[in-house]
């Protein structure tokens, strides 16, 4: 006999929300299928059966909100007694999933990280159905992976998230970069006026207001935003960089061959992966009697949902990674956290975090520190200005860009210095080739 649970799906959750059950009772469930889709405070998310049988009954129906750790449906046999379970006695509950820890210490000694497992054939489990969880199954869809072909590292040789992009990295690294011939820029026709949008009619009748419930994400930024600028001394350092370069460089990348594609951001997040390995007194935390240094850089992206809201997904190690396994993921976690569709361990354990409002034409803004977090850097709008050089007033590319300090971690000159160094890099591009 198997528990459903309402699993905790980050440090912050309490409750959650039953958004659809997939399953209905009397279906047959095995071992990893997805059984309901929840709404937490970050993401919504699907639970998989810890095991296999029949779902006998269901004890939360759809819409409602129940506390982590309570009873949501009963799998087992068809003709096992569960009365008693329901009363809620006699069977020990599976425990639920535990979210990805802030981030855990590192020991000086740790262990080189596991080979890349090959591409391998091998024969389907489960009646013919490869061990796969819901996201690994979906982005192996996306990107034309056999998922027959991918090596699982979890539990029973299943194929989990990591698994699919080592797969999808090695696929790439197997195709040979083709340098095309530089074709000549056609004419550009004048990019038509973006057209304003209809004002609404005026609200001549009915209330002059109406209150709209707190949703779940907006619940949770009140109470974190309050903890961060209430108790944390910010203070902003500001400097503006010269993008001239890091556009040549787009553009030279997409001549040697027309897959390499990365945005200002992605190269941002990047310099921000080179400029901390640098600086690592800005990779650090406060933890009330002492500062944690990180050995890792795992960057958070500030993305908008739809809905109202924000979330940080979460791109790990990428001091270890190139720009266009930053890209890469970058796109991948922003889609799908736009679509609430994030694990609970993709959006915990940031170290430094970048928010960027440029495309939406913002010049220059200041950011909220993320805590525990010591630092985050908001960036503006890459534009075109007239700039002076060697006494002559000529068009540069430009680009603001703010860091926001917990002055208890890092000082004004530590600040400054990283940001420095984070201008010549984004400066001079090719670094990030070395």
């Amino acid at each position: 006999m198997v528990k459903v649970l309402m699993p905790k799906g980050s440090d912050t959750m309490t409750e959650g929300k039953v958004l659809k059950w997939v399953k209905n009772e009397g279906d047959q469930v095995s071992a990893g299928d997805t059984v309901v889709e929840i709404e937490t405070d970050k993401v919504d998310m699907e639970v998989e059966a810890m095991g296999g049988g029949v779902l006998r009954k269901i004890l939360v129906q759809s819409g409602k909100v129940v506390p982590v750790g309570e009873l949501l449906a009963v799998i087992g046999k068809p003709d096992e007694d569960i009365s008693t379970l329901l009363k809620g006695g006699g069977i020990a509950a599976a425990p639920a999933p535990a979210p990805a820890p802030a981030v855990a210490p590192i020991p000086a000694s740790a262990s080189p990280a596991p080979a890349v497992p090959a591409l391998s054939a091998r024969q389907p489990e489960n009646g013919g159905r490869v061990l796969a969880s819901p996201l690994a199954r979906r982005m192996a869809q996306e990107m034309g992976l056999d998922l027959n072909r991918i090596t699982g590292t979890g539990p029973a040789g299943r194929v989990v998230r990591q698994d699919v992009e080592r797969a999808a990295v090695l696929s790439v690294g197997a195709r040979m970069p083709r340098v095309a011939e530089a074709k000549p820029a056609a004419a550009q026709a004048p990019a038509p006026a973006p057209e304003l949008p209809k004002r609404p009619a005026p609200v001549s009748t009915g209330p002059e207001f109406y209150d709209e419930p707190l949703s779940s994400m907006r619940k949770v930024i009140a109470t974190r935003l309050v903890q961060s600028k209430a108790p944390v001394p910010h203070f902003y350092l500001t400097i503006e960089v010269d993008m001239g370069r890091a556009k040549e460089l787009r553009e030279s990348a997409k001549v040697l061959n027309p897959e390499l594609s990365f945005s200002y951001n992605d190269l941002i997040l990047k310099a921000c992966a080179a400029a901390l390995q640098l600086h690592p007194h800005v990779n650090a935390s406060f933890q009330g009697e002492s500062i944690r240094y990180h050995r890792r850089i795992h960057l958070g992206i500030a993305v908008a949902v739809e809905e109202g809201g924000l979330i940080t997904p979460v791109i790990r190690n990428c001091e270890s990674k190139t720009l266009q396994d930053i890209a890469r993921e970058a796109k991948d976690l922003v889609a799908r956290a736009r679509n609430r569709k994030l694990n609970p361990d993709e959006y915990v354990g940031a170290t430094f975090s970048v928010s960027n409002l440029g495309m939406m034409g913002i010049e220059e803004f200041s950011a909220v520190i993320n805590p525990p977090e010591g630092a985050i850097l908001a960036v503006g709008e890459v534009a075109e200005k007239p700039v002076v050089a060697k006494g002559q007033i000529q068009v540069g590319l430009r680009c603001r860009m703010t860091l926001s300090c917990d002055h208890r971690v890092v000082d004004g000159a530590t600040g400054a210095r990283f940001l420095q160094t984070l201008k010549q890099i984004l400066e001079n591009p090719v670094y990030l080739a070395f």
